[in-house]
């Protein structure tokens, strides 16, 4: 997956997080999420295209982290301006969230990291999420949660960045 081990890994999620829920009627079964998940969804016009750049800029491997898997590469990524990325291997998403769990995708993502530097950008991140990252974890690791009703901010590259100068990684592009 992973292919440049000298530039921190910056794993993306989809829904919630660069496609915000805000104003939508979210899916209720998996056939429903299907179609949430097609080209066809009017829902794609919230993404933000400006945001392709950006995390492009911030000097990362970028790698998607989302029960989309490989169709981010054919929906989202062009419409991001993002040319294919990896995809990171996880487990298939649960049915339900359940409160107070550790999030599906949390032990895989740190597996996939291998020790490398990684910010998860999330918008189902928790605490347990954070502690176990932390405990797990041998290198640098910024679990993000994004507000799901607005997807991506200005803020959240605020602390993407600071995050990166602190831990010694200088953005490509300020």
């Amino acid at each position: 997956m992973a292919t440049d081990p000298s530039r921190p890994l910056l794993f993306l999620d989809v829904d919630g997080t660069l496609l915000p829920y805000g104003g939508a009627t979210l899916p209720s079964s998996t056939a429903e999420w299907e179609r949430w998940q097609h080209h066809a969804n009017p829902q794609l016009a919230k993404l933000v295209p400006a945001h392709g750049p950006r995390l492009r800029d911030l000097g990362c491997e970028l790698v998607w982290a989302t029960a989309w898997m490989h169709d981010a590469n054919t929906v989202i990524a062009p419409l991001l301006g993002l040319p294919p990325l990896p995809v990171a291997d996880l487990p298939d998403a649960p049915e339900v969230d359940l409160p107070d769990v550790l999030h599906w995708k949390t032990r895989s993502l740190v597996e996939a990291a291998s020790g490398r530097p990684f910010i998860w950008l999330d918008d189902e991140i928790g605490p347990l999420d954070r502690e176990w990252v932390r405990w797990e974890h041998p290198g640098p690791a910024l679990p993000h949660r994004v507000d799901a009703s607005v997807g991506v901010t200005d803020a959240d590259f605020t602390v993407i960045c600071a995050w990166l100068d602190e831990v010694g990684v200088p953005e490509m592009i300020t």
